[in-house]
This record gives structure tokens, C-alpha cells and sequence, in this order.
């Protein structure tokens, strides 16, 4: 009989960690002698394994740098022509869309930097780097298109007054909720609860004290990473029941053969030794 072989799949989506013992690891790796020689060998190796936030980072960091090259007149027309506006959105949709996650308005976004090295990165090692780029565009695009339609629509209702259509909205804040969302599934139990539950009861509480769109379009960015991850794992954990299914079913069969082989061979051998003796009754009697 052949020994099973597991058939799970490997994915990230089911890939979840104890926070616990992650946390206890990290303390241990802290006490650890040399510490100083080997925190650099560990950013490093941190970074190296999610180019995509890395190369993110840095292209965030250049075009600020290339912001403040630039007079005020210019910064505000670049900022403007990279908004995923209304009016923008009804001229040039793809071109803002890709734009507008590329540029940051306002001072050095040293916060978005090094939110991105540090939590993004973790995302995409846990994810890989094209589930993690699928993942940051579905909610910057998705709540963008989501949050367009609200304005347009208030718009039409007299709700909001016109030059809210030509209001700058750019930054990386929609793909990030998104993907910040979706790192409920990393973990399991009250620990998924609970990072569930605060990032919403931030993003409610923001949107209640400043009822804004962009706020709004946070919610709808955590609600799209949320539901995308839910999906997801939901998905792989039923294409993992099914093939434990198909597994336990071939190795039913197989153990079915393996007995009737073996029944088989006995009454093979009960038969031979029949014979042979009932030869040797003859020859004597002879």
C-alpha cells in the first residue's frame, strides 16, 4: 500500500501565525548576543523579501523630493492633474487612478514610509508580492470608484457644492486600508476580532467626527480588503476540504485493493496446497 501523500494546497490565505508566540519569538531574537550585528542582516532580509512596498516606499519618497524641486504654481497643477477628482475621473480615469497612488500631498510622509517598510512589507511577505499588488489596487480602485460616485451623485442632489469636483485627492491611503484590512486573516480567534474590530471603530469614529469622503472612502477600502480576504480564505479552505476528501476516498480504495489482494493470494495458496496433497493421496494408492 503507498503511503499518503498530503495534497493541501499551499496558499497564503490559510497561512495564519500565533501573535503570541510571534511576539515570544521576537523577544528572544531581542536577548540574543550581537544584537547590533545582526539587526541590519534582518532589515535587510525584511526588505529583500517585499520589493514591491520597498520600491513603493522609495518612489513615494521621490516624488516628494521632486514636489519641493518645483514652485507652488507647478506642485498644485502636478497634485491636480493626478487627482482622482471627479472631473478628473470623467476625462482621464486610468491615468489618475495609477497617478494619484504615486503622489502625496503636503509635507515629507515619512509616516507613510515607514508604515509602508514595516507593515505593508509584512503583508507582502505573508501574501506575495502579486497577491499583495492585486490586493492594494482592488481597494485603491474600488474605493476610489466608490467614493467618485457618492460625490458625483451628491452633486446631482445639490448636496455639496460643485467645486468638489475639482478638489485634490491623491496618496496611497485606500490601498493601504485595504491591505490593512485584509491582515485580520494573518491571525486566528481574538486576536482577527479584535484587529477587525479596531481599524473599524477607527475608520467610524473618523468618518463621525469629519464626515468627509475621503473618510468615507476609507471605510469602503477596509470593507473591500476585508471582504476580498474573507473570500479568499473562505475559497481555500474548501478547495483544502475537498482534496482531504478526494484523499481519504483514494486511500479507501487503495486499502479496499490492498485487502482483496491479500485474500486473494491466500486462497491462492490453500488452493496449491490442496492439490498437492491430494496428488500424493493418488501416487500412493497407486
Amino acid at each position: 500500500m503507498v503511503a499518503p501523500v498530503s495534497t493541501r494546497l499551499r496558499t497564503p490565505w490559510t497561512q495564519t501565525i500565533d501573535l503570541g508566540a510571534e511576539l515570544q519569538a521576537a523577544q528572544e531574537w531581542l536577548r540574543r548576543p550581537a544584537l547590533w550585528r545582526r539587526v541590519l542582516p534582518a532589515i535587510r532580509t525584511h526588505l529583500s523579501a517585499a520589493p514591491a512596498s520597498t520600491a513603493y516606499a522609495f518612489t513615494l519618497f521621490v516624488t516628494w523630493w521632486t514636489l519641493r524641486g518645483l514652485g507652488d504654481a507647478i506642485e498644485r497643477r502636478l497634485i491636480f492633474s493626478a487627482s482622482t477628482n471627479l472631473y478628473n475621473m470623467r476625462h482621464n480615469p486610468i491615468q489618475v487612478l495609477v497617478a494619484s497612488a504615486f503622489w502625496t500631498d503636503g509635507g515629507f510622509p515619512w509616516t507613510t514610509i515607514i508604515s509602508f517598510l514595516i507593515v505593508m512589507a509584512a503583508a507582502e511577505r505573508w501574501l506575495g508580492t502579486s497577491r499583495w499588488i492585486l490586493l492594494f489596487a482592488t481597494g485603491h480602485v474600488g474605493a476610489t470608484l466608490l467614493t467618485v460616485t457618492g460625490i458625483a451623485r451628491a452633486i446631482e442632489l445639490n448636496l455639496i457644492p460643485h467645486k468638489i469636483s475639482y478638489a485634490s485627492d491623491v496618496g496611497t491611503s485606500y490601498g493601504f486600508t485595504a491591505v490593512l484590512a485584509a491582515l485580520a486573516f494573518r491571525f486566528t480567534g481574538l486576536v482577527r476580532l479584535a484587529w477587525a474590530g479596531t481599524l473599524f471603530v477607527v475608520l467610524v469614529v473618523s468618518a463621525w467626527r469629519a464626515p468627509n469622503f475621503t473618510n468615507y472612502g476609507h471605510l469602503s477600502a477596509a470593507a473591500i480588503g476585508f471582504l476580498a480576504a474573507l473570500l479568499a480564505v473562505t475559497f481555500w479552505h474548501w478547495i483544502d476540504r475537498a482534496a482531504a476528501r478526494r484523499r481519504e476516498a483514494r486511500q479507501s480504495r487503495d486499502g479496499a485493493s490492498a485487502a482483496t489482494g491479500e485474500i486473494s493470494a491466500d486462497d491462492f495458496d490453500q488452493n496449491s496446497v490442496g492439490a498437492v496433497r491430494g496428488g500424493i493421496g493418488r501416487n500412493g494408492s497407486g
